[in-house]
């Protein structure tokens, strides 16, 4: 077994396809612990069964090899809120699939490659996907946001985890650590090639929320009020991928908080939508609206789910549907302006018989 500066020479002076009969292992700590103080060896061995899908062209390879064609399950949307910038990147980093696609160290790698996306995120609700399209290795493979301070070349030429170094960024490792302003936590269970990582960031609440194949893991950050944030990914691992895959956008109004809310009352329903007897032409706009919101699973256990049918939730949510319609009509105040007031004035429940 190869010391730890061993492996990290290794990394920068060798070919990907050279390495890959290196291995070490990612040290980790209880779930309670921090873990700054931890320095994680780079490991070589892919992480395999993580995949968001079966597909037969979703293949669990060898760092440096790449399948013929991308696996496309889960990517059903069409248009998206932004994409990467070509103008704020690492050198290490190229882009492709019309700017939604990064690719890290083409040939090899001696540091660590980032990007953002091209839209700043002050205000609504903002969620995106990131698939990660080739085998998940090495010292680190993040994502997270930052602010317009991140150095993307900080870390050009030494190994390291750049989204969370600081207090500008925020990010979570593919080895489930989370990072801000240096200090480490295990956050969630390991993600790796065919892996769809969610990430929604709540700027009315302050909150950031992971998710890993469209299972709520958790909330990893609080206090983001006030801030302006962009989307990153980094990388040191050669020859490695990640694709946006959805990027959505919609203000924090009474009907996002009405369908956020459904969602959370019925965290396992295959399909809200269809569950629920809406009008075609209501379904239909919630589905070109929302439908991210009823695509993203709850993590709650059986025991802890809500025991409402879908039919005794339809009262109460399409009554706060057209409220919100009545309200801004006669208020003047758009609902997206003023959510608060409203929720607090539009407080119902059906009559007991």
């Amino acid at each position: 077994m190869a010391t730890s500066m061993d492996l990290r020479d290794a990394v920068c002076t060798m070919r990907v396809d050279q390495i890959s009969d290196l291995e070490s292992d990612v040290d980790y700590l209880e779930s309670s612990q921090t873990v700054s103080e931890v320095v994680a060896l780079p490991c070589t061995v892919p992480v395999i069964g993580e995949s968001f899908c079966q597909c037969d062209r979703q293949q669990e390879l060898s760092p440096g090899f790449t399948p013929t064609s991308d696996c496309l399950c889960g990517e059903e949307d069409q248009g998206f809120e932004w994409v990467w910038d070509e103008h704020f990147k690492s050198s290490g980093a190229f882009l492709s699939c019309d700017n939604r696609k990064v690719s890290f160290h083409s040939d090899y790698s001696c540091g660590t490659a980032a990007i953002r996306g091209t839209k700043e995120m002050a205000d609504g609700q903002h969620f995106w996907e990131i698939k990660m399209t080739s085998p998940v290795y090495g010292t680190d493979m993040m994502v997270g946001i930052g602010t317009s301070e991140v150095h993307m070349e900080r870390f050009k030429y030494s190994f390291g985890s750049l989204l969370g170094h600081d207090e500008d960024s925020w990010g979570l490792s593919y080895t489930g650590l989370f990072q801000h302003k240096g200090n480490k936590v295990k956050f969630s269970s390991r993600f790796g090639q065919g892996s769809i990582i969610g990430v929604h960031l709540d700027t009315w609440h302050g909150t950031l929320t992971f998710y890993k194949n469209r299972h709520c893991i958790g909330v990893a950050a609080t206090r983001l009020l006030n801030k302006k944030l962009y989307p990153m990914v980094c990388s040191t691992a050669a020859k490695s991928s990640m694709k946006v895959i959805r990027a959505c956008y919609t203000p924090t109004s009474l009907q996002y908080l009405c369908c956020a809310q459904l969602r959370q009352t019925l965290p396992c329903c295959p399909d809200v939508l269809s569950a629920l007897k809406l009008p075609p032409g209501l379904r239909t706009l919630l589905h070109t609206q929302l439908g991210w919101v009823f695509t993203l699973k709850g993590s709650a256990e059986p025991s802890e789910q809500y025991s409402s049918s879908p039919e005794d939730f339809f009262s109460i949510f399409t009554y706060k549907l057209v409220q919100h319609d009545h309200v801004e009509k006669h208020s003047g105040v758009p609902a997206a302006a003023d959510g608060g007031m409203h929720m607090q004035q539009l407080q119902w429940r059906p009559q007991q018989g």
